[in-house]
This record gives structure tokens, sequence and C-alpha cells, in this order.
């Protein structure tokens, strides 16, 4: 990589000790602090979580590494340092930008001082998220040019080039990552890193203040900034001409490019390593050097559809699917289907039938207790984002909706406000997922005096993004402890009367309290405490096991969907006994106390 003129070069002959296995998002923090970053911020969400972890494990000497209470703070934290005249980064997944996009959208009107760089990561597929948003609508919306690396080694450059890009555009440059290149690992050659003396605030008005008039201004100035960056586009090694059989030429970015040179290594290929803006010019001669032309891209038919208003003929999503993730089979088909390749020889099929594996919560998880007692208030339940979701299906089955982060406790306002519900209305929400986004809706509640129940899942952490730390367990991401944010005193201060705090093991005391939330006539809050299983260690008390002696097969320990209960050999009735995986349990009790016949007993461990 040419730090001066910003262009990636031909890999520099290095020691064998400087080449190591990273993932994507390992590759993304080495390019950062290669870069000389000094603040990065971020919420996590997979896949994008371990780029902040990694980042924090550099010299705190060295960089600033928190995280943030959601996306729109980190983005905001990170147009602070640039303003100050420092790299900064922020990094989330694809449904955080939403959450940042306001303060993007006037961020790039205004300009990077220091390096600002977003790095966001889509989950084609929806292996761990609630949609299959397409990043790059956000970057022409917002005119952020988005560099699209293939692999880890050029995740880790393009995140250094885009510190420079920024500078030198004077704009934030976007690198998007997908789940694919987020959690590969490969080999990738590393460097050290750059120290920048910090620029310094700079004293601009006209530029730093989003008002009217200094919006107008700038706008002109973000469509030549535009034209300048396809201009350097056209000249640059970001795009990659590869020649080969004129008969077909592909034009491909990200993850997908890997897959084309496997399926079609014969073709011509033009790599695009920046999605947006388009290098128009290299984009014509390309097209007219190939008798066929196709694009190969994830999700959206983004850039298909931008070189079809070129005026250049194009098949894309014609042969490729628009939803979920490519891959090389299907990469294939699709060059199949269009009479580009042979199919292949049929193989020898096996007859394998798959094991049914439904997520369920963890042996022991403390939400399961709140949604058995829901179900049992055959209350109306809106959900939202968190391990907790798992409670729509089955068994708990207590879940009606869910929409985004935060979004639990204004459904219930609208679900109250509407009429008609005789239900109670319960909104549940994770503790994370309150200081993120809860917090202003539960100001509405009270606000608007609406008869609602909000049950808050304290679980201590934010669990299902692997267990990062927030506000309200009182240490940062480098493991300092600070001040902890009380979410009686918070839940209080707001305005709310009624609020209790229960143990999530404790069945009976919580369908009591859970019970008397929803006769309260406003805003009552229950706050159901107990840490996750598994953070930082997992958690063990005394271990269960079924006297079978006594089992009757009525199966009620089932209903916790505790995947530490499983059915035994014998027979009751004609029906299946049960039995409990020692090395499963972790000793919780519910199982005991759902029992009617006292056949499951806690055994020394």
């Amino acid at each position: 990589m040419n730090i001066s003129s910003g262009e990636p070069q031909a890999p520099r002959a290095v020691k064998a000790s400087s080449a190591r296995p990273m993932t994507g998002n390992e590759a993304f923090a080495r390019g950062a602090w290669e870069a000389g970053v000094k603040v990065g911020a971020a919420y996590p969400g997979t896949p994008s979580t371990e780029i902040m972890e990694n980042l924090a494990t550099y010299p705190a000497s060295d960089l600033t590494a928190q995280w943030s209470t959601n996306e729109k703070v980190a983005c905001d934290v990170a147009i602070g340092a640039s303003f100050a005249g420092v790299r900064a980064l922020t990094a989330m997944k694809h449904v955080g930008l939403n959450v940042a996009s306001d303060a993007l959208m006037s961020m790039t009107y205004i300009g990077a001082n220091g390096g600002f760089v977003l790095i966001v990561c889509d989950d084609p597929g929806i292996h761990s998220s609630q949609n299959e948003q397409d990043s790059r609508y956000y970057s022409r919306l917002a005119m952020v040019p988005t560099l699209e690396p293939s692999d880890a080694q050029e995740a880790l450059d393009y995140t250094k080039l885009a510190f420079d890009l920024s500078e030198r555009f004077e704009s934030p440059i976007m690198v998007r990552g997908t789940t694919r290149l987020c959690h590969t690992r490969s080999l990738v050659r590393v460097g050290e890193r750059r120290e920048d003396a910090p620029k310094g605030f700079v004293e601009n008005p006209d530029r730093n203040v989003m008002m009217p008039s200094n919006a107008r201004a700038s706008h002109p100035r973000l469509l030549e900034r535009e034209r300048n960056f396809e201009e350097f586009l056209n000249d640059s090694n970001l795009i990659r001409w590869e020649p080969g059989d004129t008969k077909v030429g592909v034009i491909s970015l990200s993850t997908p490019y890997t897959y084309v040179k496997e399926v079609i290594p014969e073709a011509s290929v033009l790599k695009l390593g920046c999605s947006y803006p388009l290098p128009s010019q290299i984009i014509r001669d390309f097209a007219a050097s190939v008798e066929r032309l196709f694009v190969v891209e994830e999700l959206e038919p983004l850039v298909e559809n931008e070189v079809r208003a070129m005026g250049l003929t194009i098949d894309g999503k014609k042969f490729f699917p628009r939803v979920g993730e490519l891959s090389p089979e299907l990469v294939r088909e699709g060059f199949v289907a269009a009479g580009v390749l042979e199919p292949e020889d049929e193989q020898p099929g096996f007859d394998v039938t798959d094991t049914p594996r439904p997520p369920v919560m963890c042996a022991g998880c403390p939400h399961i207790s709140s949604y058995l007692s829901l179900r049992a208030l055959d209350a109306r339940v809106m959900g939202d984002i968190g391990c907790y979701t798992l409670a729509a299906v089955h068994p708990l089955r207590s879940i009606d909706t869910c929409v985004a982060m935060g979004s639990s406790i204004g459904n219930a306002i609208g679900l109250a406000k509407a009429g008609g519900e005789r239900r109670p209305i319960v909104a549940t929400i994770g503790d994370s997922t309150m200081l993120h986004s809860g917090i202003p809706a539960l100001i509405d509640a009270v606000y608007n005096d609406v008869d609602i129940t909000v049950i808050l899942l304290d679980n201590q952490i934010t669990a299902m993004t692997g267990g990062q730390n927030h506000a309200a367990t009182g240490k940062t991401l480098r493991g300092d402890r600070v001040h902890r944010i009380d979410f009686v005193d918070l839940i209080k201060a707001i305005g709310v009367k009624w609020v209790r705090r229960v143990d999530s093991y404790d069945l009976s005391a919580m369908l009591k309290t859970f019970r008397e939330a929803t006769e309260y006539q406003g805003v009552a809050v229950v706050i159901s405490d107990r840490p996750c299983v598994l953070d930082p260690v997992k958690i063990r008390g005394e271990r269960m096991e079924v006297d079978a002696a006594s089992c009757v097969a009525c199966q009620a320990c089932m209903n916790l969907g505790c995947p530490a209960i499983m059915w035994s050999d014998e027979w009751y009735d004609g029906h299946h006994k049960v039995r409990i995986d020692p090395d499963g349990c972790i000793g919780c009790s519910l199982c005991a106390q759902v029992c009617p016949t006292n056949s499951i007993l806690a055994i020394s461990n």
C-alpha cells in the first residue's frame, strides 16, 4: 500500500513472522491500527462485533476503543474525534447503520478533518439479523464513497486506504464487510503503525454547523467531491481489470468476486474495489472489450442497474439470486442457466436426513422464567432484539412481535392507545437494548400515561453478541471499572412509580410480581434480575436429576425449553419420561419448581 498516493500496490516482500492468519474482522481492526486511528467506537452487533473487540487489544497508549450506548452515539463519538483532527473509526452491522444514519447524513455535508471511516457489515443470508438490508443504498443516499474488500488482506489494506482517502477528499469513507468476509480466516501480511500529529480543531462554522444556509452551500461541494472521486477511481488500482476470454466479461466485487474466479477463471473480470461511485469510463471500456457482460453481486442489483443506466447491455439478477448469500455453487448455476458453462455431470447422491436443531435458549437462561410466567398470564407480548427473541418459538411461544432494537415499548404504547386489546399488554426488553434505544420509549410511556407493563430482562451483559459490557455493567470494553448505571434509579427518575426487582430463578415470585404489574393502572416495570449463565464463565449451581421411579411423564418440565432436559428410554402410561443431561445442567432449579411430583432433585457437584 502506497500511503502517499493512496494507491494499493503489489504486496511488498515481508518476513514470515509478519504474515498471520486473520479473520476479516481482525484484519479490519489491524488496518485501523496501522493507519494510526486514535479513537474507535461501536455498538456490538453480529457480524461486526469483533472489530472493536480486536481494536481494544492494541495498546491504550495508541488509541481509545470503546463500546457506546448505540450506533448513533458511536458515530457521533467518531465524528467528534474527526473534528479534533485525529483519525477515527466507527463500526456497526447493517441495521446499526439505520441508527447512525441521521448523523452520517450531516457529516457527509460537513466532511472530515481527521480521517473518518465507517466499517459496516452486512448479513446476506440473515444469519443473525432481522432483515437482509443492503447498506450500499446508504452509500448512494449519503454520497459516501464505499470500499469493498473481498478477503482479509484487502480488509486490512482497504481500511488503511480509507483513512488516506477520507483526508484526501475530506469525506467520510465507508468500508463494507459481509458475514462471510468478517468471519472467514486467511493469511494476512501486516505492517507497522503510522503516527500523525493531530491536526487540531478547525474553526469554520460555515462548514461545521449544519444550518440551512450552510447546508445549501455544502451540497454543491458534495456533488463536486463525487465527480472528483470517480475521476480518481478511473486511474486507481482499486479497480482491477483482469484480462481473459473476451466472450464473457464479469463485473464483480466483495466476496462474490472470489466465487467468480473459482467458477469461471477463464473469463475477463473487472474487480470493483469500490461500489460507490462507479468508475464509468473503465466500465464502458471493459464492456466494449467483451461479447457478453455480467454483474455478479450479492443482494440488490445496484451495480447492475447503474451499469444498465450507462446504456450498456448487461445480465445479472436474471441468473443470480437477489436474496441470500451467494456461493460458488450458486454462481456456477447462474452461469449454467445463462448458457456460459456446461452443466456438471451428476454426482452420486447420498441419502442423508438432517437432524432438526431448532435454536433454543441456553440451559438455565434467566429469561425462561419470565416468558413462562407471561404465557401463564396470557399476556400480549411485544418483544425486542436479543437472545430472548427465541421465546417466540416452541415451546415457550410467548412473544407476539419483534421489530427492531428498542421497539418493544413503543409498540406496546401504540397497541394500548389503539384500544380493544383484552389481554395485559407487556413489552420485554434486555438491559443493553434498554440503554440502546428503550429509554426514550419508556419516557414516552410515562409522558402519555399508558397502561402497560415493561419487563426489563437484566442479565447484566450484552449476551446476544457474545457477552460485551455496557453502561449498566460497570465495566468498559477494556475491562476498566467505571460508574454503573442503576436501573431502578434510572427508571424512577423517568417517572415510573411502580418498579420491582425480582430473582429470575424464583418462579413463584416471578409469576406473582408479573401478575401485580399487569394489574397496575399505568406504567409498571419489573426487572428480572439474574446474570447470563455464560458470562464471564459458565455459572453452575447444584445439578439436577430426575427420580425415574416417581416421574409420571407429565412433561411439564419440557415446557421450559431447556436443552439439558430430554426424553429418557423409560415410559409411563404411554408417554416418555424425561432425564437431565448432567453436563448440560447448570442448576437453575426451574425444572424442579414446575415438577408437580417433586421428581427432580438436586445432586451434589
